[in-house]
C-alpha cells in the first residue's frame, strides 16, 4: 500500500522538476534581405519570436563575397533567409514555408503608349535595378519569354540615366508607392483585362512557361493615381528557406512559431497576407520542403528523445508523455480556431480592397455593414467557443475597427 502513497508524490516531484528544466533554445542566423520591405518583415519576425518557442533568431549581414542569399546559406554563413520561388534548384537549400507574394510592377509615364507590351517597351529606357539584381535578371527573362528580343530596349544603371520605364519584382508596398514623389504622373502597366485570365492571354503564356508564376490582379485605386484601372500582372511566392541539413526539430519549431506570428506580422500590412494550408506539400516549390516543415504539416511531432537529444533532462522530460495526448488535442483545436480567424482576416481585406476612392457613399456604407456583421459573427463564434479570446482575435477586432474607421474617414 505504501507504493500507492509514494507514487503520487514521486510523480509530483518529477513533474515539478520537469517544469524547472528550461527547454533547449536553438540559435538561428537569418541573412538580412536586400529589399527594404523584406528587411522590415525580417526585423518583425526577430522581435515577435516567443521566449518559450525553443528558437532565437539573429539577423546577420550577407558576406561581401557571397553573391546571393542562397550562396550565403549554402556556405554556412547563415541558417535561413528570404528569397523568391523562381530560383534554380539547389540540393543544399530547403523550403520552410511561403510568406507572401512578390508582384511584377511595371511603371511608366501615364501618356506612354500601352496598347501592347511590345508597343510599351519600344524605345524604352528601363530601370530594373543593378545589373546582377534579381529584378534585372527577371526583366531580361520576361523579355526573352515574350520573344521581344527584337524590341529596342536599353537598361538604365541608375535614375541618373532618366529611365522612362521602371520595373520591380517586389511585395506590395502600398504606403511607399503612394508617397514616392518621383512616381507622380506615372501609372502601372496592365498585361490585359483581368476577365481574360484563362483565355490564352500573354499572362497565361508566361504562367505556362514558368509554372511558379501565377496571375495577380492589383485592384483599381490600390496605389492611388498609379492604378486608375485594374492591373493584371504576375506574382511569385516569397519563400522562407533554410539549409537542407538543419535539424528537423528546429525547423518544426520554426514553422510552428511562424504560424503563430502570422496575425501580428500582417496586421500592419494586411495586403501581404495569403492563406497557408496543408496543400503546401504539393506546391510547385523551387526547393524541396524541409522534413521538419513536412513533419509539422503532417502533425508528426518530434519525439522527446529527438528533441532533447544530448541533453541531460531526457529522463525528466519523459513525464511529458503523460499529457501528450491532451496537448495534441488542444493544439489541433487551437489550430482549427486560428484557421477560422485567417478566413475572417481575408474577408476583411477583400472588403476593404473592394472600396476605391471612386466608390459611392452607399458602397462604403455597405462595406462597413459587412465588416460589422463579421464582427458580430466573430463574437458569436467566441461565445460558442469556436474561437479563442487570444491575441489573434484581438488583432482581428483591431483590423476590423481600423478598416471601419478608414472607410468612414474616406467617406467624409
Amino acid at each position: 500500500m505504501k507504493i500507492f502513497r509514494i507514487l503520487p508524490l514521486t510523480l509530483a516531484l518529477t513533474l515539478l522538476c520537469a517544469n524547472a528544466v528550461a527547454k533547449p533554445t536553438a540559435e538561428i542566423d537569418m541573412i538580412v534581405p536586400n529589399l527594404s520591405l523584406n528587411q522590415r518583415i525580417a526585423e518583425q519576425i526577430v522581435d515577435l519570436v516567443g521566449e518559450d518557442s525553443g528558437i532565437r533568431i539573429n539577423l546577420v549581414p550577407r558576406p561581401e563575397h557571397a553573391e546571393s542569399t542562397l550562396d550565403a546559406i549554402e556556405k554556412g554563413y547563415a541558417d535561413i533567409g528570404i528569397t523568391l520561388n523562381n530560383a534554380q534548384y539547389r540540393e543544399g537549400i530547403s523550403t520552410v514555408m511561403p510568406l507572401y507574394p512578390s508582384v511584377l510592377q511595371v511603371m511608366a509615364d501615364a501618356d506612354r503608349p500601352a496598347g501592347s507590351l511590345r508597343e510599351f517597351l519600344a524605345d524604352a529606357v528601363i530601370y530594373a535595378g543593378p545589373k546582377e539584381s534579381l529584378s534585372r535578371l527577371l526583366t531580361e527573362q520576361l523579355i526573352t519569354d515574350f520573344e521581344y528580343a527584337d524590341v529596342d530596349v536599353r537598361f538604365a544603371e541608375s535614375f541618373d540615366d532618366k529611365p522612362n520605364v521602371i520595373i520591380v519584382y517586389a511585395p506590395i508596398d502600398r504606403e511607399r508607392l503612394i508617397r514616392e514623389p518621383f512616381l507622380e504622373g506615372m501609372k502601372l502597366f496592365t498585361f490585359g483585362d483581368p476577365a481574360d485570365i484563362g483565355l490564352g492571354t500573354a499572362v497565361d503564356r508566361a504562367v505556362l512557361l514558368n509554372p511558379r508564376l501565377r496571375p495577380f490582379v492589383i485592384p483599381v485605386g490600390t496605389f492611388g493615381d498609379l492604378t486608375p484601372e485594374p492591373v493584371l500582372t504576375v506574382a511569385v511566392d516569397t519563400l522562407l528557406v533554410s539549409r537542407s541539413d538543419m535539424d528537423s526539430t528546429v525547423i518544426y519549431d520554426l514553422y510552428r512559431e511562424m504560424l503563430r506570428l502570422r496575425p501580428a506580422l500582417f496586421s500592419v500590412r494586411p495586403e501581404l497576407f495569403q492563406p497557408i494550408d496543408d496543400d503546401i506539400a504539393h506546391s510547385n516549390l523551387a526547393f524541396s520542403l524541409h522534413p521538419g516543415a513536412l513533419a509539422y504539416i503532417k502533425r508528426d511531432e518530434p519525439t522527446l528523445i529527438e528533441r532533447y537529444s544530448g541533453v541531460g533532462e531526457v529522463v525528466v522530460a519523459l513525464t511529458v508523455a503523460l499529457v501528450s495526448a491532451s496537448v495534441a488535442l488542444v493544439k489541433i483545436y487551437r489550430l482549427r480556431r486560428k484557421n477560422r480567424l485567417d478566413k475572417f482576416l481575408v474577408q476583411v481585406i477583400d472588403i476593404r480592397n473592394s472600396v476605391t476612392p471612386q466608390s459611392s457613399d452607399d458602397d462604403r456604407a455597405a462595406a462597413i455593414a459587412e465588416i460589422r456583421a463579421l464582427q458580430d459573427f466573430g463574437f458569436e463564434q467566441l461565445v460558442d467557443e469556436k474561437l479563442a479570446a487570444d491575441e489573434s482575435f484581438r488583432i482581428f477586432i483591431e483590423l476590423t475597427n481600423d478598416t471601419i474607421e478608414y472607410l468612414q474617414r474616406a467617406g467624409a
